[in-house]
């Protein structure tokens, strides 16, 4: 499942109005703004929209998050759902064996909550993947032994 998408854009309240009005009828909503000042470099400032289960911890929901298109800018980022901290330790190390770039080991990230737990990956194409467990997450599979 995905957890959230960034989506580069060149105006973000224009972008903002028009994924609120186009998602509003599919049960999105906005969902506020992350200011970057608080965060580590490198992280921008985004502008949230989220579907109804994202954040309430009765189901795994999903996010877009908007950012200022930068100057040459291009790629995706993708944030994928693991279910506890070992599937996100787990994704990363076969991540980085299968020949892909650390952009962030697995840790808590305190700047986006207490159990905001994921790891950064690059593909060979500077494609942006994010490995995420959040703690107030209920399982978002079933898990078969």
């Amino acid at each position: 499942m995905l957890d959230h998408i960034y989506i580069s854009v060149s105006d973000v309240p224009r972008s903002l109005a028009f994924y609120a009005a186009a998602l509003r009828p599919l049960g999105w909503r906005e969902l506020g703004s992350y200011d970057s000042s608080t965060g580590p470099a490198g992280v921008p400032d985004l502008y949230g929209l989220a579907d109804e289960a994202y954040g309430y911890g009765v189901a795994v929901g999903s996010s877009i998050w908007l950012r200022q298109r930068r100057p040459g800018e291009t790629g995706l980022y993708v944030g994928f759902v693991a279910d506890d901290e070992a599937e996100v330790n787990a994704a990363y190390a076969a991540a980085m064996e299968a020949g892909g770039t650390s952009e962030g080991e697995p840790a808590i990230r305190t700047y986006f909550g207490p159990s905001y737990y994921a790891a950064n990956i690059a593909d060979f194409d500077g494609n942006q993947l994010e490995i995420v467990h959040k703690g107030f997450n209920p399982p978002s599979r079933p898990h078969l032994v």
